[in-house]
């Protein structure tokens, strides 16, 4: 997988993606990430890529011509189809499935703001979509190409120790994830699920998708109003509901 971006503070990057799982993956080799900085393309001595907004207001607002030659230089580095994204707060969220379909890409070019935001003509005319990661407000757009990044890379192949990893995990399915134990069995009063313990596996797995469905349903609604649920599911479901109703069951529905 080869991802491209386009930010003012190559270094943030860098340094970032030297750490952890996805370090390890561009270690491995099966990512590799480049960054491509406007400020190399700006042409007066004070290397300019900012200006102030028509129409006033605070604040400065990122220009086209630097943008469009980091980007040109960023495609060029990458497989012919490779998806162009503007990392802004107005953009579709980002989520798990969004993920998959960039990792199966030909390449990825992450565009990252700055300031107030960039020109609109830049976006209009160079850019395939706009993604977010969440509805708050950041510096810039390098927090959010570090967490897509993040995202894709433990779907590739050979990124993770074990594949089932990214199986498992949380949105994988459609759900969040079920409740993670380690040693020692009792700690604090807290015990382990004794279904963990039983060495039945089939046992196990019905327990975690239980749990998967209960969790979502009381902390993300709508991602089960979205997925749905067989049969199978509605059942394990209403029993979880029951056992949270009449407290006869090991109910995981806060943090800790």
């Amino acid at each position: 997988m080869r991802i491209a971006v386009v930010t003012l503070f190559p270094a943030m990057i860098r340094e970032a993606l030297a750490h952890g799982v996805v370090g390890r993956a561009v270690e491995r080799g099966v990512l590799k990430v480049e960054c491509f900085d406007p400020r190399e393309h700006a042409t007066d001595m004070h290397r300019t890529v900012d200006d102030r907004s028509y129409g006033g207001g605070p604040g400065m607002v990122l220009k086209v011509e630097p943008l469009r030659s980091a980007l040109r230089d960023a495609l060029a580095a990458l497989p012919p189809g490779s998806r162009r994204v503007y990392l802004g707060a107005d953009g579709r969220k980002f989520d798990q499935g969004m993920a998959r379909e960039a990792r199966d890409g030909a390449g990825l070019v992450l565009v990252a703001g700055r300031y107030e935001g960039v020109d609109e003509r830049f976006i209009e005319s160079e850019t395939d979509e706009q993604w977010s990661i969440g509805d708050y407000v950041l510096s810039g757009g390098e927090l959010p190409a570090l967490v897509v990044i993040d995202a894709i890379a433990r779907l590739i192949p050979g990124t993770l120790g074990s594949a089932e990893s990214a199986v498992q995990e949380s949105f994988s399915d459609g759900l969040v994830d079920w409740p993670h134990y380690t040693r020692p069995p009792n700690i604090f009063g807290l015990t382990v699920p004794k279904v963990l313990m039983s060495g039945d596996h089939a046992a196990i797995s019905r327990w975690r998708l239980q749990q998967a469905l209960g969790r979502t349903w009381l902390r993300r609604p709508e991602l089960l109003e979205r997925r749905g649920m067989n049969d199978e599911e509605r059942a394990l479901l209403e029993e979880f509901m029951i056992e949270r109703a009449t407290g006869t069951g090991r109910i995981e529905d806060s943090q800790r």
